[in-house]
């Protein structure tokens, strides 16, 4: 039993062009067996029949026949065969600016017959250039590359501020301005508000402890003269 393939159609129309006045047909189906294709095409519609799949393993039949809603015109029109895809470019006989209503002459409803979205567009905007397919982006898994995931739009990093591994500082900031380092003896004004060195405060702090530990400048002189000894012995002529 033939399955009925999935068929996509657009069209334009045009009283003066008849490049402009074409019917886009594609019947969707991927690895067509070439050897089995038979596609009859007439000025009133198309019978088509192929196998698709893996030959003489998994192969599946599909089947259709349509009658178009106008004529056309077989000689002027083109088909491809891809690994995707029939794809047939239908001259319309008729030019009119009018579209055709549908595709099928009887109007009925038919689940495998569906509008190429992709090639489409409104009776009164035929002039505007029409997307190719092999152009077209689906960009719905990352919304335009704005909500990719725990990306939102390359933001909400929070200012490189509590990164993991960076111990959690917010905006690079939260050292309390390197003030009670180890080594520095918790000096104040190594830090601060906003992280700024006052040297001043730091070079009397120095200062302070120095003369606190009796190493200050008049130290030193102190402990130089200290180091000379007490004066020496002069000696007295033998009596």
């Amino acid at each position: 039993m033939s399955t009925h393939p999935e068929v996509l159609w657009a069209q334009r129309s045009s009283e003066t062009d008849e490049k402009k006045n074409v019917v886009y047909l594609t019947i969707n189906l991927p690895d067509i067996i070439a050897n089995t294709l038979s596609a009859e095409l007439t000025s009133t519609g198309l019978k088509f029949s192929a196998k698709s799949g893996i030959a003489g393993a998994q192969e599946k039949s599909y089947a259709f026949e349509v009658t178009f809603f106008g004529e056309i015109v077989p000689e002027a029109s083109t088909k491809r065969l891809s690994t995707r895809s029939l794809y047939y470019i239908l001259q319309k006989k008729e030019q009119q600016a009018e579209y055709w209503p549908r595709l099928t002459k009887e109007k009925v409803k038919n689940a495998f017959i569906k509008t190429d979205f992709s090639k489409w567009v409104d009776e009164d905007e035929q002039d505007g250039e029409v997307a190719k397919p092999e152009e077209d982006m689906d960009m719905g898994e990352y919304g335009g590359m704005g909500g990719m995931p725990g990306m939102p739009g390359m933001g909400g990093m929070g200012g490189m501020g509590g990164m993991p591994g960076m111990g959690g500082m917010p905006g690079m900031g939260g050292m309390g301005g390197l003030g009670g380092m180890p080594g520095l003896g918790g000096m104040p004004g190594m830090g601060g508000p906003g992280g700024e060195m006052d040297f001043e405060k730091m070079m009397e702090q120095i200062k302070a402890n120095q003369a606190a530990s009796g190493s200050g400048a008049g130290a030193e002189d102190d402990d130089e003269s200290d180091d000379d000894g007490p004066p020496a012995l002069e000696e007295t002529p033998a009596a």
